[in-house]
């Protein structure tokens, strides 16, 4: 989000306009920043007149999308660039099942010209109001083993170096800078265009069900292998959980048999209680037990377009942590943090705390480098904006994930650094030489990637 209190004389580099006196705050509002310039260029040359200013001023840029990772990575004192003017789709390959795009696109209108193309990707997150660049450039990911991070669905790519030099890369050209741009943090350059590789436009149908966690883990493989995109809620202070199987159907359009309590009592609901728990902590685990059995205890089947399925809605503003751990220790992690849980009743949890799961990759730093992965996301809400305790549940949920071998998510808080990510990251040495190599002054760093990378 932005707003111009209009404080600034805006400054013209030939015909970019450069914008003071923005405010940039991310969707949770938990991180914002004042940059001393704002940019929405509409094409490659605009871009790298933003950049030779940068040189001459000793300026950092930062690149942001949709502003909606619930961290400080798009954050900057200095320059900033909005790609939401650079969103055309420049190429559809029906044959192929391929569409070249240009950067600032975002999912939620690519989403929809590909319908009308017969087209989709097969996989998306929770949201759709990102941009094409940002969601690969954080690891952005949804659920299912036979599935990887969506950078993974990413062909080609060209992105504008600190100096000004378009690269393009795939596989099979610049194939090293690839491995690393695929997942870029905003730290290689300004990505222009991503190739994306689709499959023909299909429908899910979600059948969603109660279990318990002890079921859930003792049969984790069959939960997997029962459905291609597999995800599941645990309600913290309890043993309650509810299992979604997403799968490709025939079947048309059928709503959510519970649609008034998710889209009215869910929201508004929830949103009171917990605001009242602020207050009173104690009642947590109780709210987290109602809202299982007042929407999630029995089962429910609907079936869409499958963006429709693959999109939910985040509620309200939250603090969120998300780590990627070795599938095998999908178990111990959970009872781990349960054990915590219930040796700290002082400490509570809003639920949930969603597991999903996602296929190994090559991609430098990819949570999933090398391996299968769990994915165990927590949150709190911020009801009405109200900040909530959060910290002692987030520092031994680290904990738990770096006892484990986990790996923080790029888009969401965490406390690691460069120490860390060496440990963490068999490829991390060759991502920082790479970055180094095409950023040589630090130009795209920000106090995020500082951590990251010194």
């Amino acid at each position: 989000m932005l707003s111009d209190p209009g404080a600034a004389e805006p400054l013209y580099i030939q015909n970019v306009l450069g914008r003071g006196g923005y405010k940039f705050q991310n969707w949770a509002q938990t991180y914002g920043s004042n940059p001393e310039l704002y940019f929405q260029p509409t094409s490659a040359e605009e871009v790298k007149e933003i950049l030779d200013l940068a040189r001459q001023r000793t300026k950092r840029v930062k690149v942001v999308g949709g502003g909606h990772s619930p961290s400080d990575i798009a954050c900057t004192d200095d320059f900033m660039i909005r790609m939401d003017k650079m969103n055309k789709i420049l190429k559809v390959d029906k044959e192929k099942k391929q569409v070249t795009v240009e950067a600032g696109i975002l999912l939620a209108d690519l989403n929809n010209e590909l319908t009308k193309c017969g087209l989709a990707l097969s996989n998306l997150g929770a949201v759709s109001e990102v941009a094409a660049a940002g969601v690969i450039g954080t690891g952005t990911h949804n659920t299912g083993i036979q599935h990887g991070i969506l950078s993974t669905q990413v062909l080609a790519l060209t992105l504008m170096t600190a100096s000004g030099e378009i690269l393009e890369c795939s596989e099979s050209v610049n194939a090293e800078l690839f491995q690393a741009a695929r997942l870029h943090l905003g730290s290689l350059g300004v990505i222009l265009t991503v190739t994306l590789q689709c499959k023909s436009s299909f429908h899910l149908q979600e059948v969603q069900f109660a279990s318990t966690l002890q079921e859930v883990l003792d049969n984790l493989d069959t939960h997997l292998n029962s459905s291609e995109y597999f995800r599941f809620f645990w309600f913290p202070h309890t043993e309650n959980v509810s299992i979604f199987y997403q799968d490709p159907t025939d079947k048309p359009p059928v709503s959510k048999a519970n649609w008034f309590l998710d889209c009215f009592v869910g929201y508004y609901l929830l949103e009171f209680l917990l605001w009242i728990s602020t207050f009173l902590p104690r009642l947590v685990p109780g709210i987290n037990r109602f809202f299982f059995w007042l929407m999630f205890s029995g089962r429910s089947e609907h079936s869409n377009i499958s963006y429709k399925v693959f999109n939910f809605d985040c509620l309200f503003k939250q603090h969120v942590q998300d780590w990627a751990i070795p599938i095998e220790k999908t178990k111990d992690a959970l009872q781990q943090l349960k054990g915590w849980l219930e040796k700290n009743p002082n400490v509570v949890a809003h639920f949930p705390v969603e597991v999903r799961f996602a296929r190994g990759d090559d991609i430098l730093l990819s949570p999933c480098y090398s391996r299968d992965s769990c994915y165990m996301n927590i949150i709190m809400y911020r009801p009405y904006g109200k900040d909530v305790p959060h910290q002692e549940y987030w520092l031994e949920y680290e904990t738990i994930m770096k006892r484990v071998g986990g790996r923080p998510h790029w888009a969401k808080a965490h406390t690691c650094t460069r120490k860390d990510f060496q440990k963490m990251y068999p490829g991390f040495a060759k991502f920082n030489s790479i970055r180094e190599k095409l950023d040589p002054t630090g130009m795209f760093m920000n106090a995020y990637l500082e951590k990251v990378f010194h």
